[in-house]
């Protein structure tokens, strides 16, 4: 009986819409109201809601973004899904299968658990299109909200025993080419290694393996293949079932050094198809493309009976960072090794020293309590792997 209005923010809000779908059916007196209004049933809601997030993420003006704040849809799930007992509520397109499947098994009919777990399916989406909302109006940093959806449920947590999930968008940030499903300690030293891999530039071919979440070899060189030998040499026992990344593509000459060690995972942007085939050929490990996926510029932890959240250490030491307080003044060489071992260091457990020379990790003192005895054990294992100190920084 009404027009959409107000150049289309006034659509669906009418009683006529809303009353048939909040009517209770067996309630005496809805029934009498919707007869005395004419107001239709209606059983089945199907609703898209305007992508704000997708518009956010384009960088469009603030007017089209608070265009895009639906206001008519988010009721709309509401509203179906409060009166789930007598109406389904579909409130997004990845519902539609789920639906269709429904109607084909069942001819067309619907249990109230599955119209619960539709709800349940709707409140998910709403709550999350309101926080998607809230943050982007949001500017006080004494609020935290998030709202994560494709949850995935992993072999089991840290241990055996515990249970563990991962919630997320996988998918987003690689393509999964190979091997098992990833645990917990997978993806907590692939998250490792992904965030040492992006300090180093795409140009310089470079090569990290990782255990427990640090470096225990890590190389820069002209090309992918010694880069991959050179970080191997730093640490070869602790490379034994590590993660291992590199910031190029990986070709046939790399992969066929690396099938030659029993790894976990192999992370790269891209890969010839003959190395494919080579690192397939050991039907667990997990061969992961990394995609163009940028991270999240908050960390957040669990911390007693709340969250710590801090902002991303986003900030790499460059040359204007140094100050020589010393009377011998590094050379140019010197200083590159430094800040080579700068990023290691950044992304290692602490308390760590970190040893380096020629663009390549020669070892590390890692997660100790006293720095003293983290130099020891970097100095032991480099002169365990017959490394000679004679040049190397800290």
């Amino acid at each position: 009986s009404y027009p959409s209005i107000l150049g289309g923010r006034v659509k669906t809000l009418h009683p006529k819409i809303f009353g048939g779908i909040l009517n209770r059916q067996d309630n005496e007196s809805d029934v009498a109201q919707m007869e005395e209004f004419d107001i239709p049933q209606i059983d089945l809601v199907i609703v898209d809601l305007y992508p704000f997030e997708k518009t956010v993420a384009s960088g469009a003006s603030e007017d089209d973004i608070i265009e895009k704040i639906d206001i008519g849809g988010i009721s709309l799930i509401r509203a179906a899904a409060k009166n789930f007992k007598d109406t389904v509520i579909v409130p997004s397109m990845d519902e539609y299968s789920m639906l269709l499947n429904l109607l084909n098994e069942k001819n067309g009919e619907t249990s109230l658990e599955d119209r619960k777990l539709f709800a349940t399916k709707a409140f998910h989406v709403s709550s999350n299109y309101d926080t998607a909302i809230f943050n982007y109006f949001n500017t006080d940093d004494t609020y935290y909200k998030a709202s994560i959806s494709n949850g995935m449920t992993l072999r089991y947590g840290e241990n055996p025993h515990q249970r563990g999930f991962f919630f997320g968008d996988f998918d987003a940030m690689f393509q999964k080419l190979h091997g098992k499903e990833l645990s917990y300690n997978n993806l907590l030293d692939v998250d490792a290694a992904v965030n040492l891999i992006l300090e180093f530039k795409e140009n310089e071919p470079t090569f990290a393996i990782l255990k427990h979440n640090n470096a225990c070899g890590l190389a820069t060189r002209s090309n992918m293949k010694d880069a991959y030998l050179a970080a191997l040499a730093g640490d070869p026992t602790s490379a034994f079932g590590g993660v291992l990344i590199a910031n190029g593509k990986i070709d046939k000459a790399t992969a066929e050094e690396i099938n030659k060690l029993f790894c976990e995972v192999v992370i790269a942007p891209s890969y010839d198809d003959d190395a494919v085939a080579i690192l397939s050929e050991k039907k667990n490990r997990i061969i992961l493309v990394q995609n163009n996926a940028e991270l999240p510029e908050k960390q957040v932890r669990t911390c007693l009976n709340g969250l710590l959240v801090q902002d991303r250490n986003n900030v790499t030491d460059n040359k204007e960072h140094l100050k020589t307080v010393t009377d011998v003044v590094p050379t140019a060489s010197e200083i590159d090794d430094l800040l080579f071992a700068s990023k290691v260091c950044k992304n290692t457990k602490s308390n760590t020293i970190v040893l380096a020379k020629d663009n390549t990790l020669i070892s590390s003192g890692t997660g100790q309590t006293s720095r003293v005895d983290a130099l020891r054990q970097a100095i032991e294992k480099a002169n365990s792997f017959g490394f000679s100190l004679k040049g190397a920084v800290m």
